[in-house]
């Protein structure tokens, strides 16, 4: 236990080293969002691997055994993130104006394709076994078969740059970007996003069954480093870090590295089409051809994955697992329908569904129902030919 917990520790000081080589400068402001992006990533990716805070497991937990706790803590991430991000807002626009956007938050096309891609998406993540930042969190614990589901994920935005044109002319150039308190003000987009909550608090716990109660752990220790912590103070450590996140650097997002890497390398192979229309004036994770080394979501993503690891290791979670040559193969699978869905909906679960929900964006309320319908059609599907869910 000493040992694994050096190591941890290692790589807690390196993340801070690298943190403070990134800063160093003051006066660059460039650094600092770099340092700033690795901070929050690093801390997400404690708060995820303590709490199990993956939106697909999360879910398959409540489908298969009515436990409710990981979709509770979504639901309180959502809160707080929607009550930091209108705080964000009423300090960097205290008056709505009908022509403009708060700058950079995730407030995307509503559209057809929207719900295309998040389905999409959502049976992607039920046939890999988890969302993209759910693979990223597993990767610290040793999956080696998530680096599957990423790869799928490169091939999946190199697919969705092809078809990304055809669905754009027909359907995503017409998708208004709603943002809600351009039609109902700030409190009035407060009080639909917190009705819309407790309806889906509601309507999970009255279908909650009772669990089995979890050993008093031994001490403060083993409750901090080694158990799975609430899931009210999971859902409120991840609705802050995402306002902070935000209001510092931009909103969370996993899919922008991902996808800003297939475009890079489709660019120098020179079978990037030679014009995406429209995708770089959008908003959500838009992937871009990749000028410089590090990017703020590059290091937000190293961070997330560092972090859990050191959480992992200090638990005596890191458990490498021998790759399984079918289950690799469907999770790469998987893989490919996620970034296809995440090209096509600008994001993920974690760019589309948490952030544009926090920033009052119809968009992520679309998401979310669409994904989740596709998620069941993936429970489904697993069940029909015999998978595990």
């Amino acid at each position: 236990m000493n040992r694994i917990a050096g190591i941890a520790a290692g790589i807690a000081i390196a993340a801070l080293l690298a943190a403070a080589v990134l800063s160093f400068d003051v006066y660059d402001a460039p650094s600092r969002t770099l340092a700033l992006s690795l901070t929050f990533g690093a801390v997400l990716g404690v708060v995820m691997q303590r709490s199990r805070f993956c939106f697909l497991c999360n879910l398959r937990d409540f489908h298969l055994r009515g436990d409710a706790s990981g979709l509770v803590a979504i639901l309180v991430a959502l809160a707080v993130g929607a009550a930091g991000y209108l705080a964000v807002f009423g300090a960097w626009m205290p008056v709505v104006a009908a022509e403009r956007l708060p700058p950079t938050a995730h407030v995307g096309p509503v559209s057809p394709a929207l719900v295309a891609g998040a389905l999409v998406f959502g049976f992607g993540m039920s046939v890999s076994g988890s969302c993209l930042s759910g693979h990223l969190y597993r990767l610290g614990e040793g999956s080696i078969m998530s680096l599957a589901a990423l790869a799928g994920a490169l091939a999946g935005f190199g697919l969705g740059f092809y078809t990304w044109n055809g669905l754009y002319l027909a359907d995503l150039a017409r998708g208004p970007s709603v943002w809600l308190p351009h039609h109902l003000g700030y409190g009035g987009a407060a009080a639909i996003t917190a009705a819309g909550l407790g309806l889906l608090a509601w309507a999970i716990l009255s279908r909650a069954r009772p669990q089995q109660a979890a050993p008093a752990p031994v001490g403060a220790l083993e409750a901090v480093f080694v158990r799975r912590w609430p899931p009210a103070l999971a859902g409120t450590l991840v609705g802050l870090i995402a306002t902070l996140a935000y209001f510092r650097v931009s909103p969370l997002g996993v899919t922008a590295e991902i996808g800003s890497l297939a475009r890079t390398a489709a660019s120098q192979a020179g079978i990037l089409p030679e014009t995406l229309y429209g995708l770089d004036g959008l908003r959500g994770c838009i992937a871009v051809v990749k000028t410089a080394l590090l990017s703020p979501n590059g290091v937000f993503v190293g961070g997330l994955v560092a972090g859990s690891l050191a959480s992992a290791l200090i638990a005596g979670q890191f458990r490498p697992v021998r790759p399984n040559l079918r289950r690799t193969a469907e999770i790469l699978v998987g893989g490919v329908l996620m970034g296809w869905g995440a090209m096509i909906a600008l994001g993920c679960t974690v760019g589309v569904l948490l952030s544009g929900i926090h920033a009052g964006a119809l968009a992520g309320w679309v998401f979310l129902v669409a994904c989740v319908a596709g998620a069941y059609l993936g429970f489904a599907a697993m069940k029909r030919f015999g998978k595990p869910a």
